[in-house]
């Protein structure tokens, strides 16, 4: 079935007007989106987005996004804060209330009410100079040209600027607050993400008797045995004290066996890697994967202080975990 192009030519004028719109929110970064950023960094308390509708949605993911980079953050529905819910705010709180025109009447309701508590409000609207928002402590425009919806009725382009300005808010005041890479991995211990910022090679490398090694006067047909039995195509060779002195693949075998027919029987030292490259045990997972990348290499020997073999780190045990 050929592609309709009427349905097409309406995806693009709806990606178009839509990332138009987030563009077009550079110019408001002004004084308020600052002032905006500086209450939210600077709070003790809780960021407590609120938002109706469409904005609602809008508002938990913005909230979700906070919590996510070390700013404490909840949703609070407008409507139900006029029903006993607005007791969940303490002074130390900031307030975030997302509305495009201001019109809403949930919000128009809740705004003195807040300010009775003396606590900080940021207004993310399309309607900045709206005169509902007089008592707001910083007003963040996110004013746009058009709606992708065709009538331009639909909250479409209006929604995703206003959700990719509270991501500028969240991630600036994240900044601002000192919040580094280790602490995200606190708030993602699960998962793709906090694997790829906790888990260590000391946690996946295959070791006791998964972790091939063999001495270096085994010939390359013990080698081979021993490298058949943990089904890992390498093993590292070790001398008399234990340490790691070469390192052999079954890609090393490919290669050596066309020039010289009498390889099975050769000792390691003659047709191993001398110096291997290494890692250790403490290394995150993620960096190893990035090693095995740049050197092309399936698998890497881990050694411990001492330069003995204490495991070794195969692509496949990285990509089983998802680090890759």
């Amino acid at each position: 079935m050929k592609p309709n192009g009427p349905i097409l030519v309406r995806a693009q004028k709806t990606l178009m007007i839509e990332a138009a719109a987030v563009h077009d929110q550079i110019k408001h970064l002004d004084r308020g989106f600052v002032t905006g950023v500086e209450l939210i960094a600077a709070c003790r308390g809780r960021t407590v987005v609120m938002g109706l509708g469409k904005s609602g949605i809008v508002g938990r993911k913005i909230a979700s996004t906070m919590s996510s980079v070390g700013i404490p953050a909840v949703f609070l529905h407008p409507s139900e804060s006029l029903h006993g819910d607005i007791g969940m705010l303490m002074p130390a709180d900031v307030v975030i209330l997302l509305s495009y025109t201001g019109e809403t009447a949930e919000i128009k309701k809740v705004i003195p009410m807040i300010k009775r508590m003396e606590i900080s409000v940021i207004v993310m609207t399309g309607r900045p100079a709206a005169r509902v928002w007089c008592d707001a402590d910083a007003v963040v425009n996110t004013r746009i040209n058009k709606e992708a919806c065709p009538y331009n009725l639909a909250p479409t382009a209006s929604t995703t600027a206003m959700l990719a300005m509270g991501d500028a808010l969240a991630l600036c005041a994240s900044e601002q607050k000192g919040f580094k890479k280790e602490h995200f991995a606190q708030f993602h211990p699960s998962g793709g993400l906090g694997k790829r910022l906790t888990l260590r090679v000391g946690s996946l490398m295959r070791h006791g008797k998964d972790n091939p090694m063999v001495s270096d006067t085994a010939t390359v047909n013990e080698a081979l045995l021993v490298m058949t039995k943990t089904r890992l195509g390498a093993t590292s060779v070790v001398n008399t004290a234990g340490k790691l002195v070469g390192f052999f693949t079954d890609g090393d075998l490919r290669r050596k066996l066309q020039d010289d027919p009498q390889l099975l029987g050769r000792p390691m030292t003659a047709v191993m890697t001398k110096n291997p490259r290494t890692i250790t045990d403490d290394l995150l997972a993620v960096e190893a994967a990035k090693i095995l990348k740049k050197h092309k290499c399936d698998n890497i020997p881990v050694v411990n202080k001492q330069g003995k073999p204490i495991g070794i780190v195969d692509e496949q045990d990285l990509m089983s975990e998802g680090v890759v």
